[in-house]
């Protein structure tokens, strides 16, 4: 017998943005063992893809999974979608390193309750997704917002020299144990106090380990071109690669202004290395704030722990019951998360169609009535994006959600269809893939994903989960020595 099984006959879209061509996939353990005319060879199983897309696994660049995996590690609204990997730990948000004995600060309570909080190591938290396997793979960065809660008493203000320094050994740890970077989130109180020299500081250990720095910006409004020469400063002194966490432009008065932000983008580009992440909404998630509610032109409740019972619903629809205001309502349901309408479609639509643009879900899978992104991102890039609105052909789609992110965060053998690299694979219909989550119905599962696999076992099998679990946590391995 030649291989473990083979896919027959599909179209495969190989991830580096090159046209697609017609061949057979043989897949040996967890591997592409050959990509050809493999028509006489025998396999234990295969499935016909003709008229079909076979792809590489889809990578989400930006989740807040870092429980899920641990609590649902079906992680059926990914693996649906045909993701295969997901990037955690985003937004200076992440599980470890930290052990919580009461209710932790928003926003890191978007991860799950302050029990879940159970991990003095990020070394212990790898071991055990490596103990309890989930559907997909694992790549985790260590949030500093994290860093703040665990090491000061009080993160509404700036860090002392002591502080910094443990927050730089706990990153040290981090990197060792296999962490693929460092994510901030200024734009979140935990953190809003730090300085740009705190961020640097704290970070680096990265001038020797290597990684990433991703950011969720300071401010994505009317501050966002010194809030990105900040990120831009923090990477050069570090001399990493910036990730620009969900790039978009909030507020009414700041739309179009994604032509500035590219622009600006582009010119740093020649100087230093820079992507960004994006989903394929107008509308953004995240804790319950007076600000986010003032720049947008619809909120709506998507959980709240004091009024469970008004998720779903529009927040101004239920102001009248707070005394009309925005304060009152906050102070009443807290904690609690909404999505905002905060953004331009014809800004996303143009910070999708930058090549330096991944695609990132930010899904937040712990929502009562979570945003339509955690169910339906992925397919609407495809079915939305590329095949009904013609931003970029389906080939710049996948290496969108494949190659380009594989190759910025650094993991090795995955985001190609490719012999040796892992048999993380897609395979999906190109005319009938789509999301069909929304803003009424956000956990819809989407059509047209047919087979997913994940170092090599098959998750997804006609549009239906096999209860496999064979991810693993992915570990950033450490730069050659010089």
């Amino acid at each position: 017998m030649d291989f473990d099984g083979i896919i027959r006959g599909g179209d495969v879209i190989d991830g580096t943005g090159a046209c697609r061509f017609q061949a057979d996939v043989g897949i040996q353990g967890d591997r592409i063992a050959a990509i050809g005319d493999l028509g006489h060879a025998t396999a234990r199983w295969t499935i016909d893809a003709a008229g079909q897309i076979v792809a590489p696994g889809f990578i989400d660049s930006h989740t807040h999974d870092d429980a899920f995996v641990l609590s649902s590690p079906d992680v059926e609204p990914k693996v649906c979608q045909g993701v295969t990997t997901v990037i955690a730990g985003n937004c200076g948000i992440s599980l470890a390193p930290l052990v919580a004995e009461r209710d932790v600060p928003q926003p890191l309570d978007l991860l799950g309750a302050w029990d879940t909080f159970r991990f003095s190591t990020f070394a212990a938290y790898l071991d055990a997704l490596d103990a309890a396997p989930a559907a997909v793979n694992t790549a985790a960065l260590v949030g500093h917002s994290t860093l703040r809660v665990r090491n000061m008493r009080d993160v509404k203000r700036e860090a002392a020299p002591d502080e910094v320094a443990r927050m730089a050994a706990d990153v040290r740890e981090a990197m060792t144990a296999g962490a693929f970077g460092v994510s901030s989130g200024t734009f979140y109180p935990p953190a809003a106090s730090a300085t740009q020299q705190e961020l640097i500081d704290v970070c680096a250990p990265l001038r020797e380990t290597g990684g990433i720095f991703a950011t969720h910006l300071r401010d994505e409004t009317v501050d966002i071109l010194p809030s990105l020469d900040e990120a831009f400063a923090i990477g050069q002194a570090l001399g990493v690669p910036v990730v620009l966490s969900h790039h978009k432009v909030a507020g009414k008065e700041n739309h179009g202004r994604s032509v500035e932000t590219l622009a600006r983008i582009d010119a740093q580009r020649a100087v230093q290395p820079l992507c960004l992440d994006c989903h394929p909404y107008p509308a953004t998630s995240t804790m319950l704030r007076a600000d986010r509610i003032r720049q947008s032109s619809r909120v709506m409740l998507a959980w709240s722990k004091a009024r469970p019972d008004l998720a779903g619903r529009d927040f101004h629809e239920i102001l009248p019951m707070f005394g009309n205001s925005v304060e009152a309502a906050i102070e009443a349901l807290r904690p609690a998360g909404a999505i905002y309408f905060v953004m331009d479609e014809a800004d996303v639509e143009r910070i999708f169609q930058h090549e330096q643009t991944m695609v990132g879900s930010d899904g937040l899978p712990n929502d009562t009535r979570p945003h339509p992104r955690l169910w339906g991102t992925f397919p609407r890039v495809l079915g939305v994006f590329s095949r009904e609105r013609g931003l970029f052909p389906l080939e710049t789609a996948v290496r969108k959600m494949t190659g380009l992110t594989a190759e910025q965060f650094g993991l090795p053998a995955r985001g190609h269809v490719a012999v040796g690299h892992f048999a993380d694979l897609v395979v999906f219909d190109p005319v009938r893939v789509i999301d069909r989550a929304t803003f009424a119905a956000p956990t819809l599962r989407p059509e047209g994903i047919t087979h997913v696999f994940v170092n090599g076992e098959q998750v997804v099998d006609n549009g239906r989960h096999t209860g496999a679990r064979p991810g693993r946590a992915l570990r950033r391995s450490p730069p050659p020595q010089a």
